[in-house]
C-alpha cells in the first residue's frame, strides 16, 4: 500500500491490526461488540520533535514497526478502504519485538 500521508513533527501513522470477527464458539461478533484494536504496523512517521534549542529529537518507532498503543489514543480515518489511525508518538505504548 502507498501511502500519500507524510505525517508532521512526533506523529505517525499506523494501521490497526483488526480482532477476530468470529469467536473459538463460532459466534460472529457484530462492529459494535468489538472491542477497538490496540496494536498495529507503523505505515509512516514524521521527523520527530524539536527541543528547545530546535534541535530535532529522532523518533524511536520506525516503519515496519509493530507497536501496542493507548486504547483511545489518535484519529482514525479511512483512505483506499483500510482503516488508519494518526498517533502521537506519546501514545505509543511499546514497540512488540519477535
Amino acid at each position: 500500500m502507498t501511502l500519500s500521508l507524510k505525517p508532521l513533527g512526533d506523529r505517525l501513522v499506523v494501521e490497526p491490526q483488526e480482532q477476530e470477527e468470529v469467536t473459538a464458539g463460532g459466534i460472529v461478533l457484530p462492529e459494535t461488540a468489538k472491542e477497538k484494536p490496540q496494536q498495529g504496523t507503523v505505515l509512516a512517521i514524521g521527523p520527530g520533535t524539536r527541543d528547545d534549542s530546535g534541535n530535532r529529537i529522532a523518533m524511536d518507532v520506525k516503519v515496519g514497526d509493530k507497536v501496542l498503543y493507548a486504547k483511545y489514543g489518535g484519529t482514525e480515518f479511512k483512505q483506499d478502504g483500510k482503516k488508519l489511525l494518526i498517533l502521537r508518538e506519546s501514545d505509543i505504548l511499546a514497540i512488540i519485538e519477535g
